[in-house]
């Protein structure tokens, strides 16, 4: 095959896979899409005991073809691509690996149960059909609003950690001082701390509970504490995302140099490394 050839296959390859502006490429998304779901439906079947019994063959056949078209996939997007260790260290091309390693090492393992976890990953690729659905500019204004609001963030989620070990820590003291020929529940801080955080949250297992009229009227503080914090990174983000609402449109191109999305419709270079698109 001739070098311009070659060049014209592998761009026109690289718009049906990672872009959705043309027939071919929808097509391809929304395969992609229903390979996906059959996958990890097939994994989570797969658990259930009846069902496995039941239709165990089947569900084992259709796990091998999702993973050898997720194979093949993965190739095509190393050979479309202008720099192929670009994309492979890229989250989406991690991610696109884990989605059908997991079948070839399993058997070494004895069980391919206990990668289901692992192989559940693959949901994380559905990111992918956002753009078959318009969503691009939608994610990319979610995205840049949760990493503005990252700093406020990391100071709220630093307050609640020293507030649940504080309420840990004096609800240990109260109980274990309290609560004389009573076996405490708070056996030590770290069981304390659990405590505060599913308490904070209001979760309330009910596994552990105060026993003394201090420790509960400790555990009233804790709760309305966790009402008033609950909204707290909503409305982080929320003002981040008012903030974060472009007027220009995005368009579906992905770069072929660094991967990088979310381009204007008129963009005629990368907005991250500047190459030509």
């Amino acid at each position: 095959m001739e070098p311009d050839t070659r060049a014209q296959w592998r761009e026109k390859l690289h718009t049906i896979i990672f872009e959705a502006d043309t027939r071919a490429g929808q097509w391809f998304d929304i395969g992609l899409l229903v390979a996906i779901l059959l996958s990890v439906a097939a994994v989570c079947l797969e658990t259930v005991p009846s069902i496995e019994k039941a239709y165990g063959p089947t569900l084992v056949l259709i796990e091998w073809v999702c993973t050898i078209l997720f194979t093949i996939e993965y190739v095509l997007r190393l050979v479309s691509v202008r720099r192929p260790w670009k994309y492979a260290l890229s989250f989406y091309g991690i991610i696109d690996l884990i989605s059908f390693l997991p079948s070839y090492i399993a058997p070494w393992f004895g069980s391919a149960k206990s990668f289901a976890v692992v192989r559940a990953f693959r949901l994380l690729r559905v990111f992918r059909i956002m753009k078959l659905f318009h969503m691009t500019r939608e994610s990319e204004v979610l995205a840049t609003a949760v990493w503005r609001a990252r700093s406020k963030i990391v100071v709220f989620l630093t307050v609640v950690l020293i507030t649940v070990t504080i309420a840990g820590t004096a609800m240990y003291e109260v109980e274990r001082i309290g609560s004389a020929g009573v076996t405490s529940q708070f056996t030590s801080i770290p069981q304390s701390i659990y405590w505060a955080v599913v308490t904070m949250t209001t979760v309330g297992y009910g596994d552990v509970v105060p026993k003394t009229a201090l420790g509960k009227l400790v555990s009233a503080l804790v709760i309305l504490i966790g009402y008033s914090l609950i909204i707290v990174p909503t409305g982080f983000v929320s003002a981040e995302l008012v903030d974060a609402k472009r007027t220009q449109s995005v368009s579906n191109q992905t770069c072929p140099y660094c991967m990088a999305e979310g381009h204007l419709k008129d963009a005629v270079y990368c907005r991250r490394c500047g190459k030509p698109l």
